[in-house]
């Protein structure tokens, strides 16, 4: 072990001593591989309405480690070896709750109660008719604002290698009816997965969509595009948009598309093409994929990066998987380590229901009743290329 991973070691012993999330003792015959802990705990205490936000790390028996603020239940930074060894952070975030709370930016949110948009910020249910608040805008996206991942969550269990949060939509909340409660579960698996467990009930009829929105770039440097990455997803359709990126109901097949991920491309090869939908979707994809068949036990996606030779695979219980090539961002965005976040430096895979389900009767319904519970699960799993 080097100087400088030495000292990393004994700082993660030290804070193991004063934050869980640090805290793993390895056995004499164990190969260590140490993450860097690189976050300071205390750069994400804080208090909103009477609430306090804080830091929680997960830590693996392999190394890999996750950190989520219960500030919107974000993931903070996870790291993952590569091909040799080496750690890297491979999503995309602040190294402080101060800069989630005044930018607003979405970076790592468990999004609700609805992530995508609502066409006319409005939606019929058991004959009534729900105005939502879109904040001035024709559409409501992600919710509203503040949504989810503007809200502490209230932790109910942690530990090492497992978190619950918890957050009590009040009724009427942004116009969406039923007081909702949110339970969501982040865990790291043996074999180096993290598990994103959602469930909610409400107290009276609802719409509930929630997903994770981290940006993910498997270089683990964040000024790099992922244009390069290659990804493959187990779709045969995607659900049309139009210039305002709101869903026209109608599914679009992927055959001879730049939308055809049903074998192994890089993801920047088909990105420029001339094509109606990627323009719609910002010179770029930021659409939802039907799956094929969601499991479980089989992945549904797969992100893979030659040069550290990451990959990620998931797996998921949602109808669908929104692929966003971060569009919109434009260096505006300063990002950990000071690194701006332009173009296509990451990729959003969030596992989800269609956008605007609520208006389109022949997507999945979306509706959540009293007495039922919605569930969602979905797991991103890393691997190295050859394993």
């Amino acid at each position: 072990m080097n100087v400088r991973a030495y000292g990393r070691y004994l700082l993660a012993v030290i804070a193991g001593s004063l934050f869980f999330g640090c805290s793993h003792t390895p056995k004499a015959e164990e190969t260590v591989v140490v993450a860097p802990c690189e976050l300071n705990p205390e750069d994400f205490v804080g208090e909103l309405d009477g609430n306090e936000i804080a830091l929680y790390t997960l830590k693996s028996e392999t190394g890999m480690e996750v950190s989520i603020t219960n500030y919107g239940g974000r993931v903070v930074s996870l790291w993952v070896p590569d091909k040799d060894g080496n750690m890297g952070d491979v999503v995309c975030g602040f190294d402080n709750v101060k800069n989630y709370m005044e930018i607003k930016q979405n970076l790592g949110a468990a999004m609700g109660r609805y992530i995508g948009r609502i066409t006319g910020a409005q939606f019929d249910l058991d004959g009534q008719t729900y105005k939502l608040d879109a904040g001035g805008d024709k559409h409501i996206i992600h919710g509203g604002s503040p949504g989810f991942a503007n809200r502490v969550w209230s932790v109910v269990e942690s530990d090492n290698t497992h978190l619950v949060l918890q957050y009590v939509s009040p009724d009427g909340e942004n116009g969406f009816p039923g007081e909702l409660t949110v339970n969501l579960t982040y865990s790291l698996t043996a074999d180096n997965g993290l598990k994103i467990d959602y469930s909610a009930t409400t107290t009276a009829p609802t719409v509930v969509n929630m997903a994770n929105h981290s940006f993910f770039n498997l270089s683990g440097d964040m000024s790099k595009e992922i244009v390069d990455q290659k990804l493959w997803v187990a779709a045969d359709s995607i659900s049309e948009i139009d210039a305002e990126k709101l869903s026209t109901g109608k599914m679009l097949s992927v055959e001879n598309t730049p939308f055809d991920f049903r074998e192994a491309k890089l993801i920047g090869r088909d990105m420029k093409a001339e094509n109606e939908q990627l323009a719609f979707g910002g010179n770029g994809y930021d659409h939802c994929f039907q799956l094929v068949e969601p499991s479980l036990e089989k992945p549904v996606a797969c992100l893979s990066d030659e040069g550290t030779g990451r990959v990620m695979e998931v797996y998921t219980t949602q109808p669908g998987i929104q692929v966003y090539t971060a569009n919109s961002h434009n260096g505006s965005l300063i990002g950990k380590h000071g690194i701006p976040y332009n173009q296509y430096n990451s990729i959003c895979l969030e596992t989800t229901h269609f956008p605007n389900s609520p208006n389109v009767p022949a997507f999945p319904s979306t509706v959540l009743r009293p007495g039922e519970t919605f569930t969602a699960v979905t797991v991103y799993k890393f691997s190295t290329l050859g394993d």
